[in-house]
């Protein structure tokens, strides 16, 4: 199977590569994201007094420290991702290597799609960092694993912990059922697609590839064809190394997926935590209502979810904060620490990446 993958990695690493990391794929997301907070700010100062918003936001000692404690959570994350890249490869990648694998798959995820994600290239940032493109790919699998495992485990018992009437509730009744629907049906999405996963790569394998390829035949599906064997081939092929592999592998595994997530969500947790001292016995809600909002975000058609993102949680959390200015404001700090730091070192680290990984291939 490696060989045959070979070509795609020199494609993706070179010409294709610069297109995937383009200028104006860079700055695309940023201008939805501007226009949509414009737009916010517009109509919210046509709700509220523009002077009684900037009046009521107040920055003090508790702010920054908690605007500390948010960027801190955001390195939790990083640190949670490339403790999992160094278990994963048997600890092959360096502290310095899995943190820049990680970075790369963020700027990825910031610059496509929320439901394509940073793991569309993870497999050849692995390569370019010496791990070969076949274990590569089947390294991002287990990562897309672990992933969609963490949302169907912890989901529910979010849901469960939580009145319906405060994980839902937000503001009027169509925007409550819109997204309690929503929430919902993505996630039965998230579960059927882990438990293909799961049999593709834990339990049948091959049955997973012959029921892929079999079904893949019938004429209207017939598209997808080469694209389903080549999914089927790298379950087995992952299947194969994580047979291997202990409990206590799993454990370490599932437990950076797991820190990266939970520390992620209290971001959120930090900011309300600083601007809203009357919210603080709203924690757990605050942070379940993460779940719910970043299940909603995986179907986001923008750029990393720009735009939708600062909407999304203005109204969502609306109910909790009460004013319009300072929803407004800690949707775009929630930004700047979650989305726009990464965009930035992206557009750093990208150039010099795609120029080295280039150059190294051209040597071969």
């Amino acid at each position: 199977m490696q060989p045959s993958n070979e070509p795609t990695t020199k494609s993706a690493t070179g010409e294709e590569g610069k297109k995937i990391f383009s200028t104006w794929k860079v700055l695309l997301p940023v201008l939805i994201g501007l226009s949509v907070v414009a737009y916010m700010f517009w109509h919210d100062a046509e709700k509220e007094n523009l002077k009684e918003i900037v009046a009521g936001i107040h920055f003090n000692w508790r702010t920054w420290v908690c605007i500390g404690l948010a960027c801190l959570f955001m390195f939790g994350r990083d640190f949670g991702l490339s403790w999992r890249f160094r278990t994963l490869t048997d600890r092959q990648l360096r502290w310095g290597q899995a943190f820049k694998v990680d970075l790369l798959c963020e700027f990825t995820s910031c610059v496509t799609p929320s439901a394509v994600g940073g793991s569309s290239l993870g497999m050849v940032f692995l390569n370019s960092q010496g791990i070969e493109f076949g274990r590569a790919t089947t390294l991002m699998m287990t990562t897309l694993f672990l992933d969609e495992l963490f949302f169907v485990v912890f989901c529910p018992i979010v849901v469960i912990l939580t009145p319906g009437s405060e994980i839902f509730a937000s503001g009027g009744v169509g925007f409550t059922h819109g997204i309690k629907l929503t929430f919902w049906l993505i996630y039965s999405v998230i579960f059927a697609w882990t438990a293909i996963l799961f049999c593709g790569i834990i339990w049948k394998p091959n049955w997973m590839r012959s029921f892929l390829t079999k079904v893949t035949s019938w004429k209207f599906l017939r598209r997808w064809q080469d694209k389903a064997t080549e999914l089927g081939d790298n379950m087995v092929a992952t299947s194969a190394e994580l047979r291997k592999k202990p409990f206590s592998f799993w454990l370490r595994v599932f437990g950076g997926t797991s820190l990266s997530w939970f520390s992620r969500y209290l971001v959120v947790n930090a900011l309300f935590f600083g601007f809203l001292p009357q919210s603080d016995p709203e924690q757990w809600v605050i942070f379940a209502r993460e779940f719910v909002l970043w299940v909603v975000l995986m179907v986001s058609p923008t750029p990393g979810g720009s735009g939708l993102s600062e909407w999304l949680f203005s109204e969502y959390y609306g109910d909790i904060i009460n004013s319009a200015g300072l929803a407004l404001l800690l949707a775009i700090l929630w930004r700047i620490i979650s989305y726009y730091v990464y965009l930035i070192i992206g557009a750093i680290i990208v150039p010099a990446w795609i120029k080295n990984t280039y150059n190294k291939f051209r040597k071969q």
